[in-house]
């Protein structure tokens, strides 16, 4: 069974990276190490959903992400780069998946339809997903400068991020805080498997030269202390960025020897999905250490 799921998770990984291509069913039934008579039934027996609809979804997935954050896209142009031939076929494929059309999405998103689509699959990739041991040289110490930051303050179930996110990005754009003139980080409190979801907290944060004023976003003034932090890096959705986590914790930290700093862990942001694909967006993962 491991072997299979390990078959299945470079299959997962193909379709991601292959997404603005035709699907190529032989090369993904190579990467699973299965024939090609068994390996769509095989696919769906562990996902599902057919491989095309796996695709598809994905596919959407990026399509609502630039509907909801880059608002200069045109829809059109999002509708052909999600792989359909007029707006019309993209329109009804969104509706029927997101119970909104594409253009109210993008006025007023309704992430409850959304969120009962992708965490299921998100749940599903996890679980073909290794249990992550982390390199002892792919964690450098550095001493991180302390930063004056923005925050909006998210407290409540996961399933709320998303809109959160839209918020404060909203709340940048006013005051032209844009990621090429403003460090992006966001701050991890809890540990998303061990919390109550309406205990659930998470800082999304932008750096700034001055205290922000009083605004009807909610947005308030924090510092990120100055100090040593181990630091990874991590390339893919930070979805997936639980496995390297806790080997930072489980197994670098006790094998360094050095004493955790009373911080949460954070992380800053560097590329952005989906402005690039989710795959390639990158992170830093810094743990405050004393």
């Amino acid at each position: 069974m491991n072997r299979l799921r390990q078959r299945f998770a470079r299959v997962l990984e193909r379709i991601e990276i292959t997404l603005e291509e035709p699907l190529d069913m032989a090369a993904l039934a190579s990467s699973a190490s299965c024939s090609m008579f068994h390996f769509q039934r095989q696919f769906s027996a562990f996902a599902g959903l057919s491989v095309s609809d796996y695709s598809r979804l994905l596919r959407l997935k990026r399509a609502g992400q630039q509907l909801a954050f880059r608002q200069n896209l045109p829809i059109t142009g999002i509708a052909f780069d999600a792989g359909y031939e007029n707006l019309e076929s993209f329109s009804r494929a969104f509706k029927r998946t997101f119970g909104q059309s594409p253009s109210e999405f993008r006025k007023a998103a309704d992430w409850s339809l959304w969120h009962q689509t992708y965490d299921p699959l998100i749940e599903l990739k996890g679980s073909f997903m290794p249990e992550h041991r982390i390199a002892p040289d792919s964690v450098q110490i550095v001493e991180f400068p302390k930063t004056l930051i923005a925050v909006l303050e998210h407290k409540g179930p996961q399933a709320g991020l998303t809109a959160s996110a839209r918020k404060f990005i909203a709340w940048r754009k006013e005051l032209g805080l844009s990621p090429a003139k403003s460090a992006t980080f966001n701050i991890l409190y809890d540990d998303p498997k061990t919390t109550a979801p309406e205990e659930f907290r998470f800082d999304f944060c932008c750096e700034v030269t001055a205290p922000v004023s009083q605004n009807a976003a909610g947005v308030v003034t924090k510092t990120i202390p100055g100090g040593p932090c181990a630091v990874l890096r991590h390339q893919g959705s930070l979805d997936f960025a639980e496995g390297k986590i806790r080997s930072l914790y489980r197994d670098w930290q006790p094998e360094s020897g050095r004493e955790l700093r009373d911080f949460p862990l954070f992380v800053k942001r560097l590329t952005f999905y989906p402005d690039v694909p989710e795959h390639e967006a990158e992170a830093e993962i810094f743990l405050p250490l004393r």
